[in-house]
């Protein structure tokens, strides 16, 4: 039996398809773990998946089936598959983190993003490869080896959710969830050349995704297209009791505002896009400015207005960023020491049990932030250090607060620096972690961005971030809706 490829389709289409009965959830199902299957071939398989359950999914399929024949409508994501990053819990399915310390661990509940894509008709049919703990930007450190780019096998996803951007990249899955911390989102989307959106603080609920720095995690979506991460987003928006830092703010529909001014040859028109100069430094990339100069024209013929604005200390998000995420990766850590779940160590000695455990257990990058985080924290510094790093991270904050206040209504940047880079050129910590540069800034500030495709540097994705003010996604999907459609075939050359 020949299996339909359904890898360019978008989640929306398919989802359409298998409502009208053209297309069965099963058939979408198998369809999604025969590309699995292919991308993982041979001896530079891509590497992005690390769990799969092919029966439970196909169980999930023929369930979704049988309620759709008795209900008539399954959900707007009818029998989309989906992946779903490993430090966000599912039911079914291990949740890792990536880590050997985590080896074997199910969860016991499921994370409220994932219920709520569920409830949509939803499949989940695989978790995804991240750098280990979520503390990354390659996916390099993975304690089960890299992701390759299936743009370029050479290069990396980026991270740390690139095993979630690479599996809609390579068409396994029109839409996945990753989290970003400092970027783990937008900056993967980016080198692999599809969609990624990071909300506003609090505007997903947290609840099932495995912390690692609690005042700046929140999930995200990755998708080909605008509507598609859009449509995503909506679903998993909005109030939940189980997690007391999400907000009862209005979600609304992000879709239908565009969808309302699709038609316009104008339809940013009254708008005012500010393009902050500290994100355009002389050494960026020439390739990279010259697209992003080129989106900036686009902008202004849909009819938006673009000035020139400041984010005074954007310099500092970096040194801020690396105090404030080990602080408190440090101590949410600080739970995995072998009693309850997971690894743990033969050692008799329960302080060296405790040891060996976490010796063994994390890797090199999460080892050195629990010991940077550790010694920020400690009696004498933390006055010195991370007390500083949190004034100085409300003075971010109030940057944008600035900016937003006087008029404008989002903000255009590059995602990132440079290009995808090849897997093992970047040994230097410090100048991985300079890879977040442009997108650590709205962790940060809790503001809501977005990356999606403007071009292609030497065959390389690139991608171009949308920042709009807290709660103001419909305004940051109203931009790149109309930034997408007029850029068209050339986003992807």
């Amino acid at each position: 039996m020949t299996i339909p490829d359904f890898s360019r389709l978008s989640a929306t289409a398919l989802a359409a398809k298998i409502d009208g009965g053209n297309v069965s959830p099963l058939e979408a199902v198998d369809a999604s773990i025969a590309r699995a299957k292919e991308a993982a071939a041979g001896r530079d398989g891509l590497n992005l998946l690390l769990w799969t359950d092919n029966d439970l999914a196909r169980r999930d399929a023929a369930a979704l089936t049988e309620g759709m024949g008795k209900a008539g409508n399954g959900g707007r994501l009818a029998g989309v598959p989906i992946a779903v990053k490993d430090n966000i819990a599912t039911l079914g399915l291990p949740t890792t983190c990536a880590s050997k310390i985590l080896a074997g661990y199910v969860s016991p509940y499921e994370a409220t993003a994932i219920t709520r894509l569920r409830e949509e008709g939803a499949i989940v049919i695989a978790k995804t490869n991240m750098d280990e703990f979520a503390m990354g930007s390659s996916t390099e450190n993975s304690a089960y080896g890299p992701a390759r780019n299936p743009i370029d096998l050479r290069r990396v996803t980026g991270g740390s959710s690139g095993g979630s951007a690479g599996a809609v990249a390579a068409g396994i899955v029109p839409v996945a969830l990753g989290s970003e911390t400092g970027g783990s989102v937008r900056q993967p989307a980016a080198f692999c050349g599809i969609v990624g959106v990071k909300p506003t603080y609090g505007r997903v609920s947290r609840f099932g995704l495995v912390a690692f720095a609690s005042s700046l995690d929140q999930i995200g979506t990755f998708a080909r297209s605008v509507d598609d991460a859009a449509l995503a987003m909506e679903i998993i928006a909005g109030l939940d009791p189980k997690d007391s830092t999400s907000s009862a703010h209005e979600v609304g529909s992000y879709r239908d505002q565009y969808l309302s001014l699709a038609s316009s040859p104008m339809p940013l028109d009254g708008m005012t896009i500010g393009v902050p100069k500290e994100y355009f430094p002389e050494n960026l990339d020439q390739g990279i400015r010259a697209l992003c100069e080129r989106s900036i024209d686009t902008l202004k013929s849909l009819g938006a207005k673009v000035i020139d604005v400041e984010l005074p200390h954007t310099s500092l998000a970096i040194p801020v960023y690396y105090i404030v995420a080990p602080a408190e990766a440090s101590s949410n850590l600080a739970r995995f020491d072998g009693v309850r779940y997971g690894m743990r160590a033969e050692s008799a000695a329960l302080r060296d049990m405790y040891a060996e455990t976490r010796s063994k257990g994390f890797g090199p990058e999460v080892t050195r932030r629990i010991l940077l985080g550790t010694y920020v924290l400690s009696a004498g510094y933390y006055d010195a250090y991370y007390k500083k790093a949190q004034a100085v991270r409300s003075l971010i904050t109030q940057d944008f607060r600035d900016v937003f206040g006087r008029g404008i209504d989002a903000l255009f940047t590059p995602t990132t620096p440079t290009t995808a880079f090849a897997i093992g050129s970047v040994s230097d910590p410090y100048e991985m972690y300079l890879s977040d540069i442009f997108t650590a800034t709205s962790n940060l500030a809790g503001v809501p961005a977005m990356s999606l495709p403007i071009g292609r540097v030497a065959g390389l994705p690139v991608g171009g971030q949308i920042i709009a003010s807290h709660f103001g996604e419909a305004t940051m999907f109203r931009v790149a809706y109309a930034l997408e459609a007029a850029l068209g075939g050339e986003a992807h050359q």
